[in-house]
């Protein structure tokens, strides 16, 4: 995910908060570990479209990977599942929308800048 989107700051707080069984790691695309993850799927990490969920070797990208991270954290995480009423087409247009506009969308804001202690344990580079 990208360290300077406030919408995917805010998820990876989210992600923290919401983890109970702490089995989430969070890479951002520009930390040495995102980019080898990211171009080892053949993603560009300078691309804001290249957000990666892999989960017991399985990769998603995508909307794809946010229903998926949803669904294994539960609660309300659950309710990204929604969007699997949509057509993969349909699914990958919505994402990437979102992903080209998202600093107009939510602004900046940097996820690694004083993160709290839940964050600062998830974080690898």
């Amino acid at each position: 995910m990208d360290g300077d989107c406030a919408l995917c700051s805010g998820a990876a707080r989210w992600i923290a908060r919401h983890d109970r069984r702490g089995e989430f790691r969070i890479a951002t695309a520009d930390s040495p570990l995102g980019r080898r993850l990211l171009a080892g799927q053949g993603l560009d990490p300078d691309d804001p479209e290249s957000w990666l969920y892999i989960e017991r070797g399985q990769v998603r990208t995508s909307l794809d990977a946010v229903i998926a991270a949803g669904a294994r954290l539960g609660g309300a995480g659950r309710l990204l599942g929604a969007f699997r009423v949509l057509p993969r087409p349909a699914q990958n247009w919505l994402y990437r929308r979102i992903a080209r506009n998202r600093y107009a969308l939510f602004g900046r804001a940097e996820l690694c800048a004083l993160p709290d202690p839940e964050l600062r344990k998830r974080l690898v580079q």
